[in-house]
């Protein structure tokens, strides 16, 4: 007897990672999420070969949703070459062997941190953004049983407050990210670390967005042609971030979300926080022939209460 009969035979990973019991058990818990826009629905989150608060919960969806034929494109802070961004991709294609791209109009699932794409997204695409907080009152109320009975009862006078304090101390809101919105005219959710300027990609979009907390043990979605709206006072109404003349240095555009890069001397310059579409402009310019698609909306398009 030789000792390598002894041995287990070698056993790969399951596709996708997630063994079946478990990629089924977030599918009914996203299809719980998409019947109640806004509404938490907890989960039986997994391990995951990468530390908690770095994706855990954007990932498990991703493993649990995709398939061979989806293409996958993941970005972090707006860049698909970020190191959390390419170490997620690489995970994924590996466990699955699946397309990847940097263009957001090619991919069927989009995971992302912090940021919503520049360009529109159709239906049938799938943008699933990692959350590390999913409850808008983490700040305010320490108790996940009261936080979940004034969801249910839909009292939300703390976030009110806490915008009113802001105003009140300081002349304006100051929440720079993860600015709490109603759904659906009833839950209100934490809408990942998503800048303001995002939020109205949320509103009445084409495409399904699943968000997802891993260490959190929570997910939630809002479907296609939900609405999405950001609290705000009547007499104060909600606005995004100020980037005043700012020009992208690179691409020479004007609209889109820029980062701030700071240079020797003390100054900055701007640049496009989506690299694909900065990509995609870099080589509309070089005169390279480029399907760009429509900027999704940065504003509501009317007034809300």
């Amino acid at each position: 007897m030789k000792l390598a009969e002894l041995a287990p035979p070698q056993v790969g990973y399951n596709y996708a990672f997630l063994d079946e019991h478990a990629k089924r058990e977030v599918r009914r818990s996203l299809l719980k999420a998409v019947a109640l826009p806004g509404y938490q629905v907890p989960y039986a989150s997994r391990e995951v070969p990468m530390a908690r608060g770095w994706g855990t919960g954007g990932l498990q969806v991703t493993l649990a949703i995709i398939g061979e034929g989806d293409t996958l494109k993941v970005i972090d802070q707006g860049a698909d070459d970020s190191v959390n961004a390419v170490n997620l991709r690489r995970f994924v294609v590996r466990m699955t062997g699946v397309a990847t791209t940097t263009d957001a109009l090619a991919a069927s699932v989009i995971q992302s941190r912090h940021r919503v794409p520049e360009e529109k997204l159709r239906a049938g695409q799938t943008l699933v953004l990692q959350v590390p907080l999913p409850d808008p009152f983490s700040y305010l109320e320490p108790s996940r049983t009261v936080a979940s009975e004034l969801h249910a009862e839909g009292e939300y006078a703390l976030l009110w407050l806490r915008l009113y304090e802001d105003i009140a101390l300081r002349g304006e809101v100051l929440s720079g990210a993860d600015h709490p919105v109603l759904v659906h005219g009833h839950y209100v959710m934490a809408p990942s670390p998503i800048p303001r300027y995002d939020l109205a990609a949320l509103h009445q979009a084409e495409h399904l967005t699943l968000l997802s907390a891993g260490r959190e043990k929570r997910l939630y979605a809002v479907p296609p042609h939900t609405d999405v709206l950001p609290l705000a006072f009547d007499d104060v109404p909600f606005d995004i971030e100020r980037q005043p003349g700012w020009v992208c240095a690179q691409s020479g555009e004007t609209r889109g979300f820029m980062t701030e890069l700071p240079q020797e001397g003390g100054e900055a310059r701007q640049v496009l926080s989506d690299t694909g579409y900065l990509e995609k402009l870099l080589r509309r310019k070089r005169g390279e022939t480029v399907s760009i698609g429509e900027l999704r909306p940065n504003r509501l398009a009317e007034p809300y209460d």
